[in-house]
């Protein structure tokens, strides 16, 4: 189940948790909050950053990951031309 990030939008009416951004565990279904769960003063969901693990053996752009699927990785060259580096 995500988590989701909400702040207030009137800060006359905002308590303590909602006067910062707060997290609430949500189904992706659900529909976002309108009113701080505590105050019930104005809030909106927030544009988060996600997680995406990009190193390791089992990231998703792991080179072989990457060939196994089907992809090139191109690297620039000294000398300005591309080289595919999973070739």
């Amino acid at each position: 189940m995500p988590t989701y990030e909400y702040t207030t939008t009137d800060e006359g009416k905002a308590c303590e948790v909602c006067r910062v951004v707060f997290e609430v565990r949500q189904s992706m279904r659900d529909e976002p909050l309108e009113c701080c769960p505590r105050c019930g003063g104005p809030v909106r969901r927030l544009i988060s950053r996600c997680a995406v693990n990009t190193r390791g053996e089992k990231s998703m752009l792991s080179d072989r990951n990457l060939k196994e699927k089907g992809f090139k990785k191109l690297v620039k060259q000294d000398d300005g031309s591309y080289r595919d580096v999973l070739g």
